[in-house]
């Protein structure tokens, strides 16, 4: 068991909730953005805690909000949003979702309200997988700006875009990264290699680290990996311990390299946007004789 003492890995720490409504709406006045994480409470095997998806995004913020600054834009981080959709690991207790439609209204309101702070860019990050989650974050974006002065967006690679569906243009995403083809090698999705070695990295207090070593490889396949998306029943037939990929080959410095990555090319495309959005800049030597 966990000891109960407040860590500084704890959700809140380093976002908005820390600070006083005087210093947010300084922050609103003085052009801040808001970086927004959006994830579940899963299993993640039996070797990685249930959230997972919201620790590795809420450490990828702390990093794209610090590469901002060195860039002269100031971030605030939001208290991440965990209750999202879950239908892959949806028959794995501890294991929660909610309805598409239900989170899509949560996220336009709050949204919404985010925008009569005067936030003018929310810039909205998913630390989930599953195709309808992500799906839904980019619905409750779009709802919000029809609804609202607000230039909210989804932060996500090509390849995730192009999987659940969206066309890279589409005004809703700020795409970052390369548009690369899939690794080659048997598909490692979820608490396997890549998203083990972001959590020995991140949050290496958690990972549970003799059970991890000894965690054989699924060796499952594109064809497994077809039946796992179907999720619940059919995810939990797929991969019984609840991981796909191979855990015990993570390594604390790929994560390392990892997230460094990730963060990087968040901050690169969020910095891109905010310049082509900004308003342009008059011209003082210009005088108006009509």
């Amino acid at each position: 068991m966990m000891s109960a003492d407040v860590r500084d890995d704890a959700v809140f720490a380093g976002t908005l909730a820390e600070l006083t409504w005087h210093e947010v709406e300084r922050a609103a006045r003085s052009g801040a953005v808001l970086l927004w994480a959006f994830g579940v409470i899963e299993q993640h095997g039996p070797h990685l805690p249930t959230g997972t998806d919201v620790y590795l995004p809420g450490a990828r913020l702390r990093a794209v909000r610090a590469l901002l600054a060195e860039r002269g834009v100031e971030a605030l981080i939001m208290p991440p949003y965990y209750w999202g959709v879950n239908v892959v690991s949806g028959a794995f207790p501890a294991s929660y979702g909610v309805r598409p439609e239900l989170m899509r209204e949560v996220m336009a309101d709050l949204l919404a309200g985010m925008a009569r702070d005067g936030f003018r860019h929310v810039f909205c990050f998913s630390g989930h997988g599953d195709a309808l989650h992500n799906r839904t974050v980019h619905d409750g974006i779009r709802a919000a700006r029809e609804r609202a002065d607000v230039d909210a967006s989804f932060v996500t690679e090509p390849a995730l875009a192009r999987r659940i569906g969206l066309d890279l243009d589409d005004p809703c995403l700020t795409l970052c990264g390369p548009d690369e083809p899939p690794p080659d090698g048997p598909p490692d999705v979820h608490a396997g290699h890549w998203e083990t070695s972001l959590m020995m990295h991140t949050h290496p207090g958690l990972v549970r680290e003799e059970t991890r070593a000894r965690l054989a490889p699924t060796g499952l396949g594109p064809r497994e990996l077809a039946v796992w998306r179907r999720g619940h029943e059919h995810a939990r037939r797929v991969t019984p311990d609840g991981y796909f990929g191979d855990p015990a080959a993570a390594d604390a410095a790929e994560g390392r390299r990892l997230h460094a990555d990730a963060a990087g090319h968040a901050a690169d495309a969020i910095a891109l946007r905010l310049r082509r959005t900004a308003p342009p800049t008059p011209n003082p030597g210009r005088r108006n004789n009509g």
